[in-house]
C-alpha cells in the first residue's frame, strides 16, 4: 500500500511539472479564435429605406460588386430595423461605410464620415404623397384632423420635406393633423392602403418599388402631391477606413453606371447612378434644415 501511495504522489508531481512546462512554452487558450488573424470586415449600414431582408436583397448586390472590384474592400452588408437604431450605430461609428439620408449626413460629419459620393440624381431626391384613390383628398387642407404617416421624423425626403410642403400650404403640423411615424417606407404606404393613416409620405424609389412589388395594393393608391427636389442621400466612409479602400469604392460607385453588371444592379436599387460629391455638396441641406428647424419644428425628437 505504502509503495502504491508513493508511486501516485511521483506520477502526480511530474504530471504537474509537465504542464508547467507546457504553460512555460504555450498558454492555454480559452477562446474560439483562429489561430491565423482573419482579413479587417468593412460594413456597409445602409439607411432603413426598407425591412432588413427588403434591404438585403437590394444592396447585397452593389456589396458583391464592390468586393469584387476594389481589392482589399472585404465589404459586408449590415442593416438596420428601424431609422432610430440606424443613427444610434452612426453616432457609435459603428459601420466603415454609410448610405445615409442627407440630415443624417450633416450628424455623421460630426462623428468622423466624409461623403465620397452621392447616390440618385438629385433631381429624384422629393417628397411624394400617396393616398387612396377613394380617399376624397383633393387639396392639403383636406388633411386637417386626419392621420399622416411617414417613416421617421428624422426621414428627410419622407418626413421632413412633406412636412415643409404642408407647412407652406397653410397647415399647422403641430395640430392641425396628426403625424405618425411608422418606421419604414413601406410601413408608410402600406398604413395608407390598410386605411390606418389618411395620407403617407414616402419618396420615389421606394414608391417605384412599391409599386413593382404590389401592383394589386398600389392600383388602389395614387400619388397626390410632390415636394421640390433637394440633395440625394450620400454615401460616407469613416475617417479611418484606408485611403485605397476608400478611393477604390468611390471609383467603382461614380463609374458603376457605365458597365451592364452595373446598371443591372442600379435597376434593383431603383436608382440612376452615383454621382461625385463631398462634405462641401450638402451644406445646401444644413441650410435648409435651419429653415425647417426655424419654421416647423426640431428634427431631433427628445
Amino acid at each position: 500500500m505504502f509503495r502504491l501511495r508513493l508511486f501516485f504522489l511521483l506520477f502526480v508531481s511530474l504530471t504537474v511539472a509537465s504542464c508547467d512546462q507546457a504553460n512555460d512554452d504555450q498558454p492555454l487558450q480559452y477562446s474560439n479564435r483562429p489561430a491565423t488573424a482573419q482579413a479587417h470586415v468593412n460594413y456597409l449600414l445602409p439607411h432603413p429605406l426598407y425591412n432588413p431582408q427588403k434591404l438585403t436583397e437590394t444592396f447585397q448586390p452593389l456589396v458583391d460588386y464592390l468586393n469584387q472590384q476594389v481589392p482589399g474592400a472585404n465589404l459586408q452588408l449590415e442593416t438596420s430595423l428601424d431609422y432610430q437604431a440606424f443613427e444610434k450605430k452612426i453616432q457609435n461609428g459603428e459601420a466603415e461605410f454609410l448610405i445615409p439620408n442627407p440630415w443624417q449626413t450633416l450628424q455623421a460629419q460630426n462623428v468622423g464620415y466624409h461623403v465620397i459620393s452621392m447616390w440618385g440624381n438629385a433631381e429624384d431626391f422629393k417628397g411624394i404623397f400617396i393616398v387612396r384613390k377613394d380617399s376624397g383628398i383633393k387639396n392639403p387642407s383636406d388633411l386637417k384632423g386626419k392621420v399622416v404617416s411617414y417613416p421617421s421624423h428624422t426621414a428627410l425626403a419622407g418626413g421632413i420635406m412633406p412636412q415643409y410642403f404642408l407647412h407652406k400650404q397653410g397647415i399647422n403640423i403641430n395640430s392641425d393633423i396628426q403625424n405618425s411615424y411608422v418606421g419604414s417606407q413601406e410601413s408608410s404606404i402600406m398604413n395608407v392602403y390598410l386605411g390606418k393613416s389618411a395620407a403617407g409620405a414616402t419618396w420615389p424609389p421606394p414608391w417605384r418599388l412599391f409599386v413593382k412589388d404590389h401592383p394589386t395594393e398600389a392600383a388602389q393608391l395614387e400619388v397626390i402631391w410632390e415636394t421640390p427636389s433637394l440633395l440625394n442621400n450620400s454615401v460616407m466612409a469613416r475617417e479611418d477606413v484606408p485611403e485605397a479602400i476608400r478611393e477604390g469604392v468611390r471609383v467603382a460607385l461614380v463609374n458603376l453606371h457605365n458597365t451592364p453588371e452595373g446598371q443591372k444592379i442600379l435597376a434593383g436599387m431603383e436608382t440612376a447612378r452615383f454621382h461625385p460629391a463631398n462634405d462641401a455638396s450638402y451644406e445646401v441641406v444644413r441650410e435648409y434644415i435651419k429653415r425647417f428647424e426655424k419654421e416647423v419644428r426640431p428634427v431631433a425628437q427628445k
